[in-house]
């Protein structure tokens, strides 16, 4: 349980759960955590995922995704998957991100992630921003992924999809170390773009790409 004793990580899990028992205190009953992944890269799709737990549910060693290794991701993606009323993802690629702009995208990722669920929810926590045009009450929370326990969950589950969509690709286009970096502009990514050029899953509206392929 990343290191804290039983009633750290009780005590832990009780603060990861108070802006949903804010929620839950003013009588909504299903509440969403929304979270993306993949904002920042050269490569590959923007991901979302919105999860709805239950009230209460604690999911030991669950934390930002930032902050966890791809061993724990996959083992938290297994426990969070048990314990969930509902999920749902939205994936927009690059080539609708090249588009309309991250920004948009991300949040047309969001809209997707919430479309797919099987239970419209009745609030959304919100990683970041308020999502525009939603007819849904929601609450953005700055840094939203390290304060609450459903942002926290979708982040994982949004950042597990993309991993093992990179890890796809990583097989497709083995020259560009997609499994490794996850398509984020490393020193090694960029070498590997002056060497070989870009390939259809990179974003050709971001920098240095743009200006590579001029």
């Amino acid at each position: 349980m990343m290191g804290f004793s039983t009633k750290e990580e009780n005590d832990r899990l009780e603060k990861l759960m108070q802006y949903e028992e804010e929620v839950f205190s003013c009588g909504y009953e299903l509440i969403g955590g929304i979270d993306e992944v993949g904002r920042g890269p050269l490569a590959g799709p923007v991901v979302a995922s919105v999860v709805i737990l239950p009230r209460k549910a604690k999911i030991p060693g669950i934390n930002d995704s930032k902050k966890l290794s791809p061993l724990q991701r996959e083992r938290l993606c297994k426990t969070i998957s048990t314990t969930i009323i509902d999920w749902g993802i939205g994936i927009v690629d690059e080539r609708v991100i090249d588009e309309i702009n991250i920004l948009q995208a991300t949040y047309l990722a969001m809209n997707k992630a919430i479309k797919s669920l099987k239970s419209k929810p009745h609030f959304l926590l919100v990683d970041g921003r308020k999502i525009p045009h939603l007819d849904i009450p929601q609450k953005p929370i700055i840094k939203g992924d390290q304060l609450s326990i459903s942002i926290a969950a979708a982040s994982i589950l949004a950042k597990v999809t993309r991993d093992r969509m990179m890890i796809e690709y990583d097989n497709e286009f083995p020259q560009y170390g997609f499994a490794q970096h996850k398509g984020y502009g490393t020193e090694s990514h960029i070498k590997a773009i002056k060497k070989y050029g870009i390939c259809k899953i990179h974003r050709r509206s971001f920098e240095p790409i743009k200006s590579l392929c001029r």
